[in-house]
């Protein structure tokens, strides 16, 4: 049973590294990632929903051409499929904004949180406006 959680093991005084074949991937394969949906989305083939947080098992690949990079950070595309029909949908991570957009497969669900802190700014920008032109004060 002590066995088992061996921190060390043995390594003979005639063992060569060198000799040891590794297996080569190429630079810009798919890395297989097990992540959580990031938000809820409807697949365009059947009209199933797939919630936020759902997990996946998904293909990872970095983004290539102009649009690979925004500001030196590397953007990347997942893979996943619909659980239902088996689509392939594809959704890349957005630097800019600190989320993630729909590239194709499926339709992203409407937030609410992200709709009123874009009202809430708008009415802070028209206040900030109706205060500057308001010569009385």
């Amino acid at each position: 049973m002590g066995e088992r959680k061996v921190l060390n093991k043995y390594i003979p005084a005639d063992f060569d590294p060198r000799l040891v074949p590794r297996s080569k991937r190429p630079k810009d394969d798919l890395v297989p990632v097990r992540m959580m949906l990031p938000f809820s989305i409807q697949c365009t083939t059947c009209s199933s929903f797939l919630y936020r947080g759902r997990k996946f098992n998904s293909k990872k690949e970095p983004v290539k051409g102009p649009g690979g990079k925004y500001l030196g950070i590397q953007r990347f595309r997942f893979y996943i499929k619909c659980s239902v029909c088996s689509r392939p949908i594809t959704f890349l991570t957005d630097p800019k904004n600190a989320d993630y957009e729909m590239e194709n497969g499926a339709t992203r669900n409407y937030d609410v949180h992200k709709d009123r802190e874009r009202t809430e700014g708008e009415i802070e920008s028209e206040r900030a406006e109706e205060e500057k032109a308001d010569t009385m004060k």
